[in-house]
C-alpha cells in the first residue's frame, strides 16, 4: 500500500490544513540539527524521500543554497508543495514516484532524508528495494538520516500497518554499505494531541575501500 498513489493522494487531499496529517511537524528541527551535524556544505544535494508537505525543503533552502529534490508517490503533496513553496519552487527538482522503484542518479546525494517512510515497507521484497536504491544513490562518504517508528510507536499509520524499529535492526538493513553514526529519540506531539516514539539513525555511507571490506557482511535482514 506505500506504493497506492491513489491512496496518499487521498490522504493529502482531505484538506489544505496540515493538521490533517498526524506525523506533520511544522518545526523539522532534529532532522535540520542532525544534517547540519554531518558538515556537508551549502551546496549540497540532498533528497528528500517522502517529503509530502514537511516544511524541511523550505527551511534548507533559508539556509544554504542545497541542490534539492522532493520526491513522494502523492501528485497532490508535489503539487501543493510547489505552490506553497512559490519562486523558490524553480531550485527544487521534484520527482513524482515510489521510491522503491524510482530512476534516481547513482552517487548523486550528499544525504538522503528520509522520516517515515521507511517503516511502510512491511514487505521485504520493498526494504530490500529501498536499501539498493539508497545505497546506490547516496556518494560515498555521504550521509543517510532515516527515521521511523522506534520500537514503543505506533504499530499503524494512516490506515497502514508499520515496521518498528530500534537502532540496531534498522542500521542492520544498510550494514552492506553504510555505518551508523548518530542515534537519536523523538517523542513527536502530532496535531491531534497525541505523542509518537520515533527513532533517527544517521549512517555514513563507505567509501570504495570499506565497501569491499563489507562485502563480507551476512546478507540483509527480512
Amino acid at each position: 500500500m506505500v506504493s497506492d498513489r491513489g491512496h496518499w493522494d487521498r490522504i493529502y487531499g482531505r484538506g489544505t490544513s496540515d493538521d490533517k496529517s498526524s506525523w506533520f511537524q511544522q518545526h523539522p528541527d532534529r532532522s535540520l540539527a542532525m544534517i547540519a551535524s554531518t558538515g556537508v556544505g551549502a551546496q549540497a544535494s540532498i533528497i528528500d524521500v517522502g517529503g509530502g508537505l514537511s516544511p524541511l525543503t523550505a527551511a534548507l533552502l533559508a539556509i544554504g543554497d542545497y541542490r534539492l529534490w522532493l520526491l513522494d508517490v502523492s501528485a497532490v503533496a508535489l503539487s501543493t508543495a510547489r505552490e506553497r513553496l512559490g519562486a523558490k519552487a524553480d531550485h527544487v527538482r521534484f520527482v513524482h514516484a515510489d521510491v522503491t522503484r524510482a530512476n534516481l542518479p547513482s552517487a548523486e546525494f550528499d544525504v538522503w532524508h528520509d522520516r517515515a517512510v521507511f517503516h511502510f515497507l512491511t514487505e521485504p521484497s520493498d526494504r530490500q528495494r529501498y536499501v539498493s536504491q539508497a545505497l546506490s544513490a547516496v556518494k560515498p562518504g555521504g550521509y543517510l538520516l532515516l527515521a521511523t517508528f522506534a520500537s514503543d510507536g505506533p504499530s499503524e499509520c494512516s490506515g497502514l500497518p508499520v515496521m518498528r524499529y530500534d537502532a540496531a535492526s534498522l542500521a542492520a538493513f544498510f550494514a552492506s554499505g553504510a555505518t551508523l553514526s548518530a542515534v537519536e529519540s523523538e517523542q513527536h506531539r502530532t496535531p491531534y494531541g497525541e505523542t509518537q516514539s520515533f527513532l533517527y539513525c544517521l549512517m555514513r555511507r563507505l567509501d570504495n575501500e570499506r565497501l569491499g571490506r563489507a562485502a563480507t557482511k551476512p546478507p540483509l535482514p527480512a
